[in-house]
């Protein structure tokens, strides 16, 4: 029986990997510092056969050893996430994504476990052509602007994972994820889904930030997952990074009627200089989109769920938990 252990596994993903995994009869543990994540994310995983929690620091080498020398894979989750934490605590930002991955990786290299690294589009910064391929280059901002320090930071990371596979045979994979949402995600940090979804529940304006033309893709939790645990079984995967999201483009603006629309709601939509809504000099991107060749190719994964359907899955989920998930 594998034994997985996430990193930021009470995190809106993490959680939804470790159910994913508990069902297909391998054991987990979690451990998260709750900084983001939150418990109430894995508290009905208590109890079930293979699942424990630590919760902990990934940066506290001691109980990282103990749990990485117990495990089969890891699963590396735990990151600082969300615009306006990002923008707001920078020291945190870069001493969290870089700090906890050198602690992942040098642990996974004393006990030879397999990692898989969660990594973000933001790597590919400005973007130097449509859609994102793996191996395109990435073109980041400036240094003056805290904006670039997650996208910079989580580079970082790839580079130091990758050298560990390249240089001791570490196995390695990486993945980049675009803009995952569904139940469970939290608007706290600046997740644009949840949040439209919630005012839109209880009536009040859609706060969209610049003038809404800027482009996304919205990938299903569900469908994430999925494309994880593949790329986890694909020996061939090692040493190599993959998109993971979806190709369906919305604008914001668009999503924000779609959302107003399936939820039946009085809302208006209130648009919010990026200036107000984070720091002078914001830069945003005026669309971002993954190709998923790459992945369809290695797995056979593509995405499954339409973005319409997200969004009824986490209304429901907000109208049985509540406006607060």
């Amino acid at each position: 029986m594998t034994h997985a252990l996430i990193t930021g596994g009470a995190g809106f993903i993490g959680s939804h990997l470790a159910e994913r995994l508990l069902t297909s009869g391998q054991q987990v543990t979690v451990i998260d510092d709750l900084s983001t994540g939150r418990f109430k994310n894995i508290a009905h995983l208590e109890g079930r056969p293979g699942f424990r929690y630590a919760i902990e620091d990934i940066r506290n080498a001691t109980v990282m050893d103990r749990l990485v020398s117990e495990c089969d894979i890891i699963y590396h989750m735990a990151a600082a996430v969300g615009v306006q934490k990002i923008v707001s605590e920078p020291i945190n930002t870069i001493e969290v994504n870089v700090g906890g991955t050198e602690v992942v990786m040098k642990t996974a290299r004393r006990y030879r476990k397999k990692v898989l690294l969660a990594s973000t589009s933001e790597v590919y910064g400005k973007g130097v052509a449509f859609p994102f391929e793996e191996d395109n280059d990435c073109l980041m901002g400036p240094t003056s602007r805290s904006r670039w320090a997650y996208a910079t930071s989580k580079a970082i990371d790839e580079f130091l994972a990758l050298a560990y596979h390249r240089e001791i045979g570490l196995p390695v994979v990486i993945f980049r994820l675009f803009n995952t949402v569904g139940p469970r995600q939290s608007g706290q940090y600046g997740m644009v889904v949840p949040r439209f979804v919630r005012w839109a529940l209880k009536g009040e304006a859609l706060r969209v930030y610049g003038d809404g033309t800027q482009q996304r893709c919205f990938g299903n939790v569900f469908d994430v997952v999925d494309a994880i645990s593949r790329l986890a079984a694909a020996a061939a995967a090692v040493g190599q990074v993959f998109n993971i999201g979806s190709a369906e483009e919305i604008s914001i603006l668009q999503l924000a009627e779609r959302i107003i629309q399936r939820t039946d709601s009085p809302s208006r939509i209130e648009f919010v200089p990026y200036e107000q809504a984070y720091e002078p000099g914001f830069e945003d991107f005026p669309r971002r989109v993954p190709s998923l060749a790459k992945i369809n190719a290695m797995t056979g994964w593509s995405p499954s769920t339409a973005l319409d359907t997200t969004i009824d899955q986490m209304i429901a989920y907000y109208k049985e938990h509540g406006l607060d998930g």
